[in-house]
């Protein structure tokens, strides 16, 4: 596998394959499999950048289109897709599978970065796959979806939150007294749902950075 350039691979979900970037660093410090959020792709400039920091700081990295071609296209009139969680936590396991049958990567430990919707993705595949998902990020998140799972995560897991995206910080408040495990909100100072303002990304980024590095230890 050729190191720190982009693979495209395409991982199985029931009767579909899904899209995905992958990137891996030599001696890579462990793998974060991205979940991204309602009517976004691995093409998200956002979550681009963020694995791009996660990359320069050592850790491998796999995008992941939770939606195929035909179900984004559906969705952008009906947005049936966005929300169906379980569809996209389910997916969120299959990539977090892939990642365990891969040879080149089966040594790597495992975290979940998801934004929006792909939180509560993120958090479903933690659920499901406790002895793999080692540590969760959710980027403006709504954790709040992932229902009865959150329970049942057992990775530490940080939950970003703009400071000016107060529903964002109520819903993440209320799955954080829902979760027994180690559960860190950070409010990132005049941020918006989305994260445009200047720095905004910068800082979410280094926070998810030094997450990873205290919970992704090699395994």
């Amino acid at each position: 596998m050729a190191h720190n350039s982009l693979t495209a691979v395409q991982i199985p979900d029931r009767n579909v394959l899904l899209d995905g970037d992958l990137r891996v660093p030599s001696d890579a410090a462990g793998l974060v499999v991205f979940a991204h959020g309602s009517g976004s792709s691995r093409h998200s400039r956002r979550n681009r950048d963020v694995a791009e920091a996660l990359d320069r700081a050592g850790f491998a990295t796999l995008l992941v289109d939770l939606l195929t071609g035909q179900e984004e296209s559906v969705d952008q009139f009906t947005r049936e897709f966005r929300f169906d969680v379980s569809r996209l936590g389910r997916r969120v396991v299959a990539a977090v599978d892939w990642v365990a049958k891969e040879k080149d990567l089966a040594h790597l430990s495992v975290g979940c970065f998801g934004a929006s919707t792909g939180a509560a993705a993120a958090l479903i595949a933690a659920a499901e796959r406790q002895d793999r998902v080692s540590a969760v990020v959710a980027r403006g998140g709504r954790p709040d979806l992932a229902g009865d799972a959150l329970r049942r995560v057992l990775a530490p897991t940080l939950l970003i939150v703009g400071g000016d995206d107060q529903p964002v910080i109520d819903l993440n408040e209320v799955a954080k007294r829902q979760m027994s495990t180690v559960v860190q909100l950070e409010i990132v100072p005049g941020a918006t749902h989305l994260f445009e303002e200047p720095g905004a990304l910068e800082h979410v980024s280094q926070l998810a950075i030094a997450w990873f590095a205290q919970h992704l230890g090699k395994k």
